[in-house]
């Protein structure tokens, strides 16, 4: 990493909670963290629907209209006038279509709560694209819930995918979506409380440590990281990799070296010198660095998580023609740098770091917005997870950090 990290484009964004950081608080830490209601709510079975319930009459020919849902803070926005979103302005006066964008994802299982239903009966959720997190687009193409894109509609996402993210297990020819931003999990250490926290190993045993750090309350992101530092790999693992993990993250906990298992708000103890280190999301490191430069990222050097909040397009949409439009007009690299020098995630699309050169040469240059070839390298994905092993996987981990 270089020493210094660019400013955000806006001064909000240095203050404000990252949007990566609330979806997975909101996402696996709170009212569903009881191992029972997630086993009842969260991953039970769904019958996958019969083709007819599955595509609903396109009316984008005659329709010009797109129903997008997204997290707050993911999209970018002028800088007088909030409520204007550039690149969808651009969109309507390239196709006549009209983007009606909603910010209503608030997290994964309470949006889940809301379409489920009416994708069990074959309804309409009146969404023709949402962008949800890699875990929740397994489960829902998994259950069915998922259109096929039509690859000739979308040959930008296939053209211009950044290699690292092109086959997950869950969607191995991404035939039912695309990445709409990325990030990666590592670690976060202060250098002027701590020297370099090298891999999880230290993390977890080092005695200056102890008392001092912090571990993830995304169970994927937290036992990802275990099992790299144990050789196994995150996308094909068995039951008794997982159970090792486990063992050794409950060590951690018994011995006192964990001060807390935490959504985002290891942000705040970082910054205040309450943790010296911790596992932590990319895009809230280059944030909080605009303010603190002594807070560092580190990738280990088993490997790295990398995850991504995926476009879909969800059973009986009406539009699914000029939802296709909207996320091949995306991974077009001019249009794809300028969201990312808002949002200031990792972007899934090559060529866009070359148009980035052009809006502001110091993004263009951080590693944790337009990662290396190398660095890319060292990242992996979690596997797909059956409703069994997700239940099974939730309940353990849950146990292990008291909830």
């Amino acid at each position: 990493m270089p020493d210094s990290t660019p400013e955000p484009m806006l001064d909000f964004l240095k203050s404000a909670m990252s949007r990566r950081g609330f979806l997975r608080t909101s996402a696996v830490g709170g009212a569903l963290a009881g191992t029972g209601l997630l086993a009842a709510c969260s991953t039970g079975p769904a019958a996958t629907p019969a083709a007819s319930n599955q595509a609903a009459t396109d009316m984008s020919d005659t329709e010009k209209i797109v129903n997008f849902s997204n997290w707050q803070l993911y999209m970018d926005t002028d800088a007088k006038i909030t409520t204007k979103h550039p690149t969808i302005d651009a969109f309507l006066a390239q196709t006549g279509i009209t983007i009606n964008y909603t910010e209503d994802i608030a997290d994964n299982e309470s949006f889940y709560a809301k379409i489920a239903p009416l994708l069990r009966n074959g309804q309409d959720t009146g969404r023709d694209l949402m962008a949800l997190t890699d875990w929740m687009a397994s489960r829902l193409i998994r259950q069915g819930f998922i259109q096929k894109r039509d690859k000739a509609n979308t040959p930008n996402i296939d053209a211009n995918l950044i290699a690292s993210l092109k086959s997950p297990s869950w969607d191995p020819t991404r035939d039912h979506s695309a990445p709409w931003q990325s990030g990666v999990t590592g670690i976060a250490y202060n250098a002027k409380l701590v020297p370099e926290v090298k891999d999880i190993n230290e993390l977890l045993t080092r005695p200056d440590l102890k008392g001092r750090i912090a571990v993830l309350t995304e169970m994927r992101d937290t036992i990802g990281m275990l099992l790299l530092q144990a050789g196994k790999d995150p996308a094909k693992f068995t039951d008794d990799d997982f159970n090792a993990a486990i063992a050794t993250l409950q060590s951690a906990v018994d011995a006192g070296q964990i001060r807390k298992f935490t959504g985002n708000e290891y942000s705040q103890g970082l910054s205040k010198g309450d943790l010296a280190a911790c596992m932590a999301w990319s895009g809230d490191v280059v944030q909080l660095q605009a303010d603190n430069p002594n807070l560092k990222f580190v990738s280990p050097p088993a490997g790295i998580m990398i995850w991504a909040d995926n476009m879909l397009i969800p059973n009986m949409a009406k539009h699914k023609k000029n939802a296709e439009k909207v996320m091949n007009y995306y991974y077009d690299p001019k249009v794809a740098a300028q969201v990312a020098a808002y949002v200031q995630y990792i972007c899934p699309v090559e060529g866009a770091q070359q148009e980035m050169e052009k809006i502001d040469p110091k993004l263009a240059s951080n590693p944790l917005i337009f990662p290396t070839s190398d660095f890319l390298k060292n990242t992996h994905l979690f596997m797909g997870l059956t409703t069994d092993q997700e239940s099974r996987y939730n309940a353990a981990f849950n146990k292990v950090r008291g909830a």
